[in-house]
């Protein structure tokens, strides 16, 4: 073996291992298999978003929950064999688990456990970057922290007192760390006032002029059209939560300026701690004129996606404001093809593709509203003139509502307008 040889098989790998994932999810009453790997599907997703691979999943058929470990004793059994052979480093679970279950889990698994929750706060603490972003997924992960802070002190042994009271050092660190934690979550409170009124202020020098806001769930191309829209830089990329800053932007369509904000995507089960602490993000959404609903056509199970944000703006307390259904990524979606084409397919063949009739769609949604939607594909610009008339003209009609007499030359001077960032 050469001098050159021999140090180059000293060479150690450096590079960060990436970690691994078992993905666990139970299938309830009236749910079938299919829906429940759609879920697990997206939770890969998020994992994926986290910086780990999902390697592979258990699945088990249960109305409800153990009450201690989740799943029935047998398949965890099965779990943690599987753990223990491929030196799996984490376990996900598809549903929020319980202080005691976590604990339970970590003690029987020997991993770091996550529930939904916590993989998405994880998610959005990595991807803030604006102060009033990170407050509050700084707020949102505490308040999911403090029932839970038990198994953050397994290392330490509980000891009991001659007394038959608790005085082990475990106890005495936990009930620290629950004060310190407390004190944290008030001053975090306090500094999200600050900003909430500073937020406040801000939204209140924007009237007089229209308010647009692009909402949906997440991944379906906000981020995109708004850099299309505005010229903006702001992060896209195909990951779960790419942004979770709302950012606002001022925009002229044909002499008519408005103001546009891309918010943060929607998901099924969002943390309901994220909900509250995103409160003031989401009023851009509460304060909007206008909604501009993107939706990824390309995505199987996309109008479950529709339904998810549908509720999500109805428990907000904007599902009665006007909206614009933009259908994005349609050069990628399924499109039904032409009656010749399907005349040469097979009944399966057509079956198994899940062909999306363009038509159909269109008239369904434009019966459900005034506004016709719109189908583009943001990522390489198709269509795009399209969307600008249908937001134009939306735009148009709210504007002559505050400005009935509006000159078509004249132009709003937007200096005056504070609009952040």
């Amino acid at each position: 073996m050469s001098k050159y040889s021999r140090k180059i098989a000293k060479l150690v790998d450096t590079a960060p291992k990436e970690e691994t994932a078992v993905l666990i999810a139970l299938i309830h009453q009236q749910e079938t298999e299919q829906v429940v790997q759609e879920h697990l599907d997206e939770l890969s997703f998020l994992t994926e978003t986290l910086g780990a691979k999902s390697v592979h999943r258990f699945t088990q058929r249960m109305d409800k929950p153990d009450a201690r470990t989740f799943v029935g004793s047998g398949k965890l059994e099965e779990i943690k064999t599987y753990i223990e052979y491929f030196s799996v480093d984490m376990a996900i679970f598809d549903e929020d688990l319980s202080p005691s279950q976590v604990k339970i889990l970590e003690n029987e698994l020997k991993i770091k456990v996550y529930d939904r929750s916590m993989l998405i706060l994880d998610i959005f603490l990595s991807r803030a970057q604006t102060a009033q972003a990170k407050t509050q997924v700084e707020l949102a992960r505490y308040q999911y922290l403090l029932p839970r802070l038990t198994r953050m002190w397994t290392h330490l042994e509980r000891q009991r007192g001659g007394t038959a009271t608790r005085g082990g050092a475990g106890e005495k660190e936990i009930e620290t760390d629950k004060r310190d934690i407390r004190q944290k979550i008030d001053l975090l409170k306090e500094k999200l006032k600050k900003i909430e009124k500073q937020g406040h202020t801000q939204r209140k020098g924007r009237k007089g002029i229209v308010r647009a806001a692009l909402v949906g769930y997440t991944n379906v191309g906000k981020s995109t059209l708004m850099n299309l829209l505005t010229k903006a830089n702001i992060l896209a990329e195909n990951k779960l939560f790419a942004t979770v800053d709302s950012t606002v932007r001022k925009v002229v369509l044909e002499n008519i300026p408005f103001l546009i904000s891309d918010t943060v995507g929607f998901i099924r089960k969002l943390p309901t701690h994220l909900i509250e602490s995103f409160k003031s993000t989401l009023a851009e959404i509460e304060e909007a004129d206008l909604l501009i609903h993107v939706v990824d056509l390309s995505h199987p199970n996309f109008e479950d996606q529709i339904t998810v944000v549908n509720q999500t703006l109805n428990e907000m307390g904007a599902g009665d404001k006007p909206v614009i259904m933009v259908f994005n990524k349609i050069d990628v979606a399924p499109k039904m093809p032409s009656e010749e084409e399907l005349m040469l397919m097979s009944a399966h063949e057509v079956e198994e593709a899940n062909f999306i009739d363009f038509e159909k769609l269109e008239e369904s949604y434009a019966k459900k509203s005034s506004i016709r939607p719109v189908f583009m594909a943001a990522g390489n610009g198709t269509n795009i003139e399209g969307f600008r008339k249908v937001v134009t003209a939306e735009v148009k009609k709210i504007h002559q509502k505050i400005y009935p007499h509006y000159l078509e030359d004249e132009v709003l001077d937007l200096s005056q307008y504070d609009v952040g960032d």
